[in-house]
C-alpha cells in the first residue's frame, strides 16, 4: 500500500482539514499520515478559535513521518503562520516527493486560516516547491496580485504562478457564477484543460477544497498521471456533493463515502496554450 502525508489543520467538526484528508486517503486506498499545524474549534457554522501548534512539535511530527515511512506524495493545507511555513518548508526542501499545495486562506464561515503577514512567506517558500497548486478564484487572485474576470485572466494567473516556480496549476472555478456547471482550469505541460461538472445547488460543501487536493495526492501516489488524477478527483468530489449526508446546521460536510457509487462524467475541453 502506498503512503501519503497531509500537513494541515485539525477541524473539530470533521468536514475539512486533516479529518477530510484522512477520510479521502482511506477511500482511495492509500495509507494516510499527518502533521497537524493548528487546532481549530469549529463546526458547520463557525470557527470559534484557532491554536497554532508549537513549531518544534510540527517539525518533530514531520521528521518522524519522513524518517520512517516511504511517502509517495505530500499535500499541504492550512499552514497559518510565517513560522509554520518556514519550519515546514525548511524540511520539505530535503525531499523530492511531489508536493500538492492547497493554499488554504479563509474558511467557509469566513475565518482567516492564513495570517495576512504570512502570504509573502508562502509565496517565497512554498510555491517554488509545488508540483501542483490548487487555489480557488479568491486564493489565485491573492497569490498573483491579479483579478479574474475572464478565462484569459485565469490563463494569465496560471502563467504568473508558473513563473513563481509552481510546476502545474489547478484553479478551481466554483466561485465563478455559472448557473449550470462548475469549471476548473488545469495548466499542465503548456496546455490548459477545462474540466466541467454539473453544478449542484447545495450548501453542504464544507471541505471540498481539502478533499479535492487530498484525492489528487492519493491518486498521484497510486501512479496516475496528473491529468488523470485530477479527472478522477473531480469524480470523487462530484459524488461527494451529489450525495449529501445533511449534518450540522450550516455549511455541512460533503459525503466522503459516496465515491463507490456510479461516477459522473467529467467533460473536458482541451486547448493548447504556449508560453
Amino acid at each position: 500500500m502506498k503512503s501519503v502525508l497531509t500537513i494541515a489543520g485539525s477541524d473539530s467538526g470533521g468536514g475539512a482539514g486533516i479529518q477530510a484528508d484522512l477520510k479521502t486517503f482511506q477511500e482511495l486506498n492509500v495509507f494516510g499520515t499527518s502533521v497537524i499545524t493548528a487546532i481549530t474549534a469549529q463546526n458547520t457554522q463557525h470557527v470559534y478559535s484557532i491554536q497554532a501548534i508549537d513549531i518544534n512539535i510540527i517539525a518533530d511530527q514531520l521528521k518522524a513521518v519522513l524518517n520512517d515511512f516511504d511517502i509517495c506524495a505530500i499535500k499541504t493545507g492550512m499552514l497559518y503562520s510565517k513560522d509554520i511555513i518556514r519550519t515546514i518548508s525548511s524540511i520539505l526542501k530535503t525531499t523530492n516527493k511531489p508536493l500538492i499545495v492547497d493554499p488554504v486562506m479563509v474558511s467557509k464561515s469566513k475565518a482567516t486560516l492564513l495570517d495576512i503577514h504570512a502570504i509573502e512567506e508562502f509565496k517565497q517558500n512554498i510555491l517554488p516547491m509545488a508540483y501542483l497548486i490548487t487555489p480557488n478564484i479568491p486564493e489565485a487572485e491573492v497569490l498573483s496580485n491579479m483579478k479574474i474576470n475572464s478565462k484569459q485572466d485565469i490563463q494569465n494567473i496560471a502563467n504568473r504562478l508558473i513563473e513563481k516556480g509552481v510546476k502545474n496549476v489547478l484553479i478551481k472555478g466554483g466561485h465563478l457564477h455559472h448557473d449550470e456547471f462548475a469549471e476548473d482550469y488545469l495548466l499542465n505541460d503548456n496546455k490548459i484543460f477545462y474540466l466541467r461538472t454539473p453544478r449542484v445547488n447545495t450548501s453542504d460543501t464544507h471541505g471540498t477544497g481539502c478533499t479535492l487536493s487530498a484525492a489528487i495526492t492519493a491518486l498521484l501516489a497510486d501512479g496516475y498521471a496528473l491529468l488523470d488524477a485530477v479527472i478522477e478527483a473531480k469524480k470523487f468530489i462530484q459524488m461527494a456533493i451529489e450525495n449529501p449526508i445533511h449534518l450540522g446546521h450550516g455549511h455541512g460536510p460533503i459525503n466522503h463515502f459516496a465515491y463507490h457509487k456510479i461516477t459522473p462524467k467529467v467533460q473536458i475541453e482541451v486547448q493548447t496554450y504556449g508560453h
